[in-house]
């Protein structure tokens, strides 16, 4: 099942937040992207600092388990469970060279931070751009 990508809420800013993206694209266990701008993104002379969020959503599995029904019947009962979990997907885009590891990581965010200095052309002073992208599974309570 391909990848859904929800990204209205998405100014399009962040060429990691993009890499990330274009990454989870080939990750199975993966159904589903919601890519957002965040409040703390700003911008000054001397830095820019862009914040995205994206909310990944797992494909399912089903599985059968046996159980006992009034404690003598045998039977089976279906059981849903996440094809794959922040933990598992931690673990995959650590071993993408070009992604790596999180700056910090928990069971229910990672975070990265990324920092560049760029120069335009034509310009005698840069200005330093500052990109902190956080990752959440669908339906983990924001944090502020």
């Amino acid at each position: 099942m391909p990848l859904e990508l929800e990204s209205s809420a998405w100014s399009g800013e962040g060429t990691f937040t993009q890499l990330l993206i274009d990454r989870l694209q080939h990750v199975d266990g993966v159904r589903f992207v919601r890519v957002e701008d965040t409040p703390a993104t700003r911008s000054d002379a001397d830095y820019n600092f862009i914040s995205n969020e994206l909310y990944i959503g797992f494909d399912t599995v089903e599985r059968r388990e046996p159980i006992k029904r009034f404690g003598i019947l045998p039977g089976f009962r279906t059981v849903m469970e996440k094809a794959m979990t922040l933990t598992g997907l931690e673990a995959i885009l650590t071993g993408l060279d070009d992604v790596g590891a999180p700056d910090y990581g928990d069971e229910g965010m990672l975070q990265y931070l990324r920092a560049e200095r760029l120069i335009p052309p034509y310009q005698t002073r840069g200005y330093k751009l500052v990109e902190m992208v956080r990752i959440y599974k669908v339906g983990t309570p924001r944090r502020s």
